[in-house]
């Protein structure tokens, strides 16, 4: 009997095979392909090959696996149309290094075993009505919204709500924008259920990712906690997704595949048939259009748990004070800082910039160190002693030849944690301190880290936005944002709405435990309009705006973007080729291209880059319209097209 075999491979079809076996659609099976054996699904339709006399190979063997689920089959499908990618690269996703993990002794999932343990734990009568809006009862698809206040318990709100379910038998899933947070969060979850949860992220053995893999595909496994790539584990019988911190720009996945993993967690629950919560306390501007729209229910939490205040904040005029050479901390701050200290109030200096600085420059010859790999610049790392490129990796020592004389003599503009870091060790001399960013909190000793800051061993923390992602520490009572004049430029699409939800989650760090808290801005800019805004109670007025703003220029959420990026070698036949391409599909895709322009960042790991943007209406109708276009035109050797539904970054 013939079969319909997908591959995780860059093939949008599947292949027909022979085998004596009865198989059913969703077996894992082992076939020949090439030269080499490949693990393959059994999928729902056959390969459109108009040649019917092509010689098919034969199945070695079906798995040892519980057979992939047909909703998930038919999210697969959808997911490769919606994001133009072909369906191998879908199944890709699903899949362990390609493999699928068969069936393990039954004891060997016992370490994740998932019986609950009672808990006493009382929720306010507005946590109790967002959990009445859950949809825990029932097994329909809904997306429901938890807007909270930071620190105003919306995380036991799903866990009540998640529950039930898992004394039912279902499984959960809770997103999670970053493997920093998992720690932390395992520990709270292991405190309220009683029993470990499985965690799924890059960091994850292989060992463990193949027990894992194979007890969600078994059903032995009840919660996983995970980045973007949990999303397509072969779960048996889902019962509840939950999106934590649902406006997260990390849930976009920029490299390899392309997608958000937000918007297809909302996709994967439609197709499971079951509810989706996405928690946040400011909504990213796409849920929020949705709320008003009714698409979404909404339930929200106005009061901190336990009715702990919510900081104060206060700015502090760089105009009025004159900061001394190499210092980027004024006199009245470091005089605030010390009143806090004293209180044994723990501190955060923030700055959304991590290494010590971000331009490097020779004294003598004026050149400034940029990446040969990248139109960036260098960044020093003072602890590494090296300049580092943020985007491709590439990294060099300070020793240069100068072109006058000698060697460089470098001076360093502008600052990064490190040097921010510096100078509060020099300014609070005998005070713990410990830089908090992605350089520093990815290592082993990160969670030892985490329960210093936690039990307020560590005084004072330098931190880039990777500290305002849903950390509970709970003697953190000051911050002091170092230069909001920083983040609030640039030309970014997205820029209002991600400081609006970035400053909101910073605040939420502090005064969490009831004690009075401050949030410091330091900033030249006269116009205090802006912090004020960003800082407001409600940060729906501030959404009601930019919502207005979007639809008036015809922007997302009121119109669909799609980026294509032309990358190659050799910049003459790029411009050439992008011209070319243009003209070959400007008329026949149902919607307006834009471009070709040379991306900001123009170069980009030795490829040099030009964009195009797509905006039109939203609806399938501009994938499908690509999807027809794109296979029909040839590339030249050497040049590569990327494409990214749904943007976010636009360099």
């Amino acid at each position: 009997m013939k079969y319909p075999i997908l591959v995780p491979n860059i093939f949008n079809h599947p292949f027909t095979y022979e085998s004596n076996l009865t198989l059913k659609v969703g077996d894992y099976v082992m076939v020949p392909f090439g030269k080499s054996k490949i693990t393959g699904v059994v999928w729902d339709e056959f390969e459109k090959n108009k040649n019917k006399n092509f010689k098919t190979k034969k199945v070695i063997k079906k798995l040892d696996v519980t057979p992939l689920k047909k909703n998930t089959i038919n999210f697969l499908n959808w997911f490769a149309e919606y994001n133009l990618i072909p369906k191998g690269m879908a199944l890709k996703l699903v899949l362990l290094s390609s493999d699928a993990v068969e069936n393990k002794e039954t004891q060997l999932y016992q370490i994740f075993d998932s019986k609950i343990k009672q808990n006493l734990i009382k929720l306010s009568s507005d946590q109790n009505k967002s959990l009445k809006k859950m949809n825990v009862s029932n097994k329909k698809f809904r997306v429901h919204v938890l807007q909270g206040t930071t620190g105003s318990g919306k995380t036991l709100v799903y866990f009540e709500a998640l529950k039930p379910l898992i004394e039912r038998g279902f499984q959960g899933l809770i997103l999670l924008p970053e493997i920093g947070l998992t720690s932390q969060f395992e520990q709270k979850f292991l405190e309220y259920f009683g029993f470990k949860p499985a965690l799924w992220h890059s960091g994850i053995s292989k060992k463990n990712k193949e027990l894992i893999w194979s007890g969600v595909s078994n059903g032995k496994i009840k919660i996983i906690i995970g980045a973007r790539s949990s999303l397509f584990l072969p779960f048996k019988k889902l019962g509840m997704i939950i999106v934590d911190e649902e406006h997260d720009q990390s849930f976009k996945q920029d490299e390899g595949i392309t997608y958000n993993a937000r918007d297809m967690a909302i996709s994967r629950a439609s197709f499971e048939n079951i509810p989706i919560n996405l928690i946040t306390a400011v909504p990213s501007i796409e849920t929020f259009e949705n709320i008003k729209k009714g698409k979404y229910e909404v339930s929200r939490l106005n009061e901190r748990y336990q009715n702990a205040a919510l900081p104060n904040y206060e700015i502090i005029n760089l105009n009025n004070t004159k900061l001394e050479k190499q210092s980027w901390l004024s006199n009245k701050i470091i005089e605030k800082v010390n009143l806090h200290l004293e209180k044994k109030d723990q501190v955060l200096f923030f700055l959304n910039r991590r290494g010590f600085s971000p331009n490097a420059l020779c004294n003598k010859c004026f050149t400034s160190f940029t990446c040969p790999n990248c139109s960036i610049n260098l960044v020093y790392h003072k602890n590494k002693n090296n300049l580092l490129c943020h985007y491709c990796g590439y990294k060099s020592d300070l020793k240069r030849n100068c072109k006058k004389e000698g060697n460089c003599e470098f001076i360093f503009s502008g600052p990064g944690v490190e040097r921010i870091s510096e100078e509060v060790k020099r300014k609070f001399p005998g005070k713990k301190i410990e830089i908090f960013s992605s350089d520093t909190m990815n290592k082993k000793d990160s969670k030892e880290k985490i329960d210093k800051i936690i039990n307020n061993e560590t005084h004072i923390l330098v931190g880039t936005q990777l500290i305002s992602k849903g950390f509970h520490f709970p003697s953190l009572n000051c911050i002091v944002v170092v230069d909001i004049d920083i983040s609030s430029q640039g030309h970014d699409l997205r820029g209002a709405e991600k400081n609006l939800q970035l400053y909101h989650q910073l605040s939420g760090r502090a005064g969490r435990t009831g004690k009075p808290a401050t949030v410091y801005f330091q900033t030249y800019e006269n116009n205090t309009k802006m912090i004020s805004e960003i800082t407001s109670k409600n940060p729906d007025i501030f959404l009601e705006r930019e919502l207005e703003i979007r639809k008036k220029n015809k922007l997302p959420p009121f119109q669909r973007f799609i980026s294509l990026i032309l990358t190659g070698d050799n910049e003459i036949k790029l411009e050439k080729e992008a011209i070319n391409f243009k003209n070959f599909i400007e008329n026949k895709i149902e919607g307006k291209i834009l471009g070709p322009v040379n991306a900001p960042l123009f170069r980009l790991k030795r490829k040099f880059r030009i964009r195009f943007l797509i905006r039109g209406l939203k609806s399938m109708k501009l994938q499908s319209s690509l999807a027809k276009i794109i296979p029909k035109y040839k590339f030249s050797s050497g040049i590569k097209l990327s494409v990214d539904v749904d943007p976010i970054n636009f360099n």
